[in-house]
């Protein structure tokens, strides 16, 4: 058995994650990354990749995908070594106090510490409980938007009231024929600005709002959609024409295996200590969304700021004797960017 050694193992390579390389880095310690996904990026880059985001500091608006490039790039000079398309499915201690990790692949790891960035852990999509809905899918049903011209010209309806369904039904009102969103409620629990711009482009009749309403049906042929049928509360039926279905109504999610690892729990999110990210595991540590603690914000630039705070504790925790200077990355630089 081949054992690959490191300072720090990277459970998840999300934003939060790729940025835990860059602040791990700058303590002088050496990563690897493993996520389940194929490619660096988690829900940026499967769900959204070309939706923008506008709360980062320093980038008024930025598309996930740039975002998760940049962060990749931000690492590179610490020369992470990544793991992709395997889980984690066993964590031992070691006589050391070490962390022995073995992947789903064979892969085996060991580590001085363990960082958890795991987002939501295993995810995929709510799907909407219509007859027939397995044919449509991958056809005319899609849950994630990877390419915004792919919509260009179609009839749209867009079902959900968070901010996935607000945000695209105004991204892709610019390229589709159509846009209609199917809600249950009048009211959205998207950002108050997103709301606020999706009912003007209502009244000027760029996006045609159908509430009270939820989905109730679909008729097509061979996996091709041609009619949505809603249905609203008080049983009032509806049949939009629709060339696409995008049903935005959350993510199941999955701890995995990493529910079995006697970390303190809170539903399907691990607790923290703020501070220093640390959970109830002496050398098991987690940041971003899969991280909770009182009064959290789940935002990404939560989970970097996270990173930032575990990346120096982690330090202390390997190397709890050793004299430690900061400095800002001004002063100290880093070679390579």
């Amino acid at each position: 058995m081949v054992i690959q050694q490191t300072d720090v193992v990277i459970i998840g390579a999300g934003p939060v994650g790729l940025f835990a390389v860059f602040e791990c880095g700058m303590m002088g310690l050496k990563c690897h990354v493993v996520d389940t996904l194929e490619m660096v990026g988690g829900q940026c880059t499967a769900l959204y990749p070309e939706k923008p985001i506008y709360d980062i500091p320093a980038f008024p608006r930025i598309s996930a995908a740039d975002l998760i490039d940049n962060l990749k790039k931000q690492g590179e000079p610490f020369n992470p070594v990544y793991h992709m398309g395997q889980q984690v499915v066993s964590l031992e201690k070691t006589a050391e106090n070490d962390w022995l990790l073995q992947t789903s692949t064979g892969t085996t790891l060991l580590a001085h510490a363990v960082l958890i960035a795991a987002g939501v852990g295993s995810f995929g999509p709510n799907r909407p409980p219509l007859e027939g809905i397995e044919d449509f899918e991958g056809k005319s049903i899609f849950y994630y938007v990877k390419n915004r011209e792919d919509f260009r010209g179609t009839r749209l309806v867009i079902a959900g009231g968070g901010d996935s369904a607000v945000d695209w039904a105004i991204s892709l009102s610019e390229l589709a024929e159509k846009v209609t969103v199917v809600h249950r409620r009048p009211k959205f629990r998207a950002a108050p600005e997103s709301e606020s711009q999706l009912q003007r482009l209502a009244d000027e009749g760029v996006i045609e709002l159908a509430i009270p309403f939820q989905l109730e049906g679909l008729i097509g042929h061979q996996g091709h959609l041609k009619t949505v049928i809603v249905k609203s509360l008080d049983g009032m039926v509806r049949e939009i024409p629709a060339d696409v279905l995008l049903p935005f109504y959350g993510l199941s999610m999955n701890l995995g295996p990493i529910a079995d690892w006697g970390l303190q729990l809170d539903m399907t999110h691990i607790k923290i200590d703020p501070k220093d990210c640390s959970t109830n595991t002496p050398g098991i540590f987690a940041i971003g969304d899969i991280a909770t603690y009182p009064h959290k914000l789940k935002l990404i630039l939560t989970g970097f700021a996270e990173a930032a705070s575990a990346a120096h504790a982690i330090r202390a925790y390997i190397h709890p004797d050793a004299v430690y200077h900061f400095e800002y990355s001004t002063t100290s630089g880093v070679t390579g960017l």
